[in-house]
């Protein structure tokens, strides 16, 4: 499948209260080659969404009338349903305070405003990279027999990752909070497979996969490098419709 034929096939939830922004949002994602949009006022209107279409991608706008883009992603991450949903931020919103929380939660880009075309395409491609046909196929592997070392600061997203994995019927999983706990483990434990977020403190993820390239022993695992806004995050995607679960080796 061509990039162009998964675009075509991606489906959207926006969420936006403003009718011009909202306007201005679907044009743009319509010349992204985006076809299938649907569009949404309140977090409540998109629960009610997401419990009966849950859409490839959730745009969102950091407020809304009955709250914001952080109550919104509580709300699904809180939901076994729901928690694996991708989720993209648009908005004006610049203080980082603010933003870290969405960060932690697991988005997979923060588009600020005014955004080009080509940065929209790029959080596209994004979500291209979770859900198109290059990812490692869970079904040529028993899942109970994989052994995944999860690093992360958050203990909210290690929690969230461990209950993704788990669905797939992927158990055995150890964590670290920073790449220096993750390097202690490696050397006294063997993994199939490293998921690593980018910023954490101490080593982040980068060092650490530099630090696993670099050591004969351990580089034989494919390893996640998740980052955030553009840069690969998460890499993890439970697609309950299509009944199949995939990990995507990160290059």
């Amino acid at each position: 499948m061509s990039n162009y034929e998964a675009i075509n096939d991606l489906s959207f939830l926006l969420v936006e209260p403003s009718d011009t922004q909202r306007k201005i949002i679907v044009k743009a994602l319509q010349e992204a080659g985006i076809k299938q949009i649907e569009c949404v006022n309140s977090i409540q209107e998109t629960i009610d969404t997401l419990s009966s279409f849950p859409p490839d991608l959730v745009i969102s706008s950091m407020y809304l009338p009955d709250g914001s883009a952080n109550d919104l992603i509580d709300q699904i991450r809180s939901n076994e349903e729901t928690e694996g949903q991708c989720f993209m931020l648009i908005s004006s919103e610049r203080n980082k305070e603010h933003l870290e929380h969405l960060r932690q939660s697991g988005v997979l880009a923060i588009l600020p405003k005014p955004f080009s075309l080509k940065d929209l395409k790029r959080a596209i491609h994004a979500t291209l990279d979770l859900i198109i046909e290059e990812e490692i196929d869970l079904e040529m592997f028993d899942p109970r027999t994989l052994r995944v070392l999860v690093t992360d600061d958050s203990l909210m997203a290690r929690k969230h990752i461990s209950k993704t994995l788990n669905t797939m019927g992927i158990e055995d999983i150890e964590f670290a909070e920073n790449g220096r706990e993750a390097i202690e483990t490696l050397s006294q434990s063997e993994f199939d497979l490293i998921i690593t977020d980018y910023n954490m403190p101490e080593m982040d993820g980068k060092e650490l996969t530099d630090a696993v390239r670099q050591t004969p022993e351990w580089d034989s695992p494919p390893y996640s490098n998740g980052q955030l806004e553009f840069r690969r995050q998460s890499i993890i995607k439970h697609r309950s419709r299509r009944r199949r679960c995939n990990l995507r080796q990160a290059v």
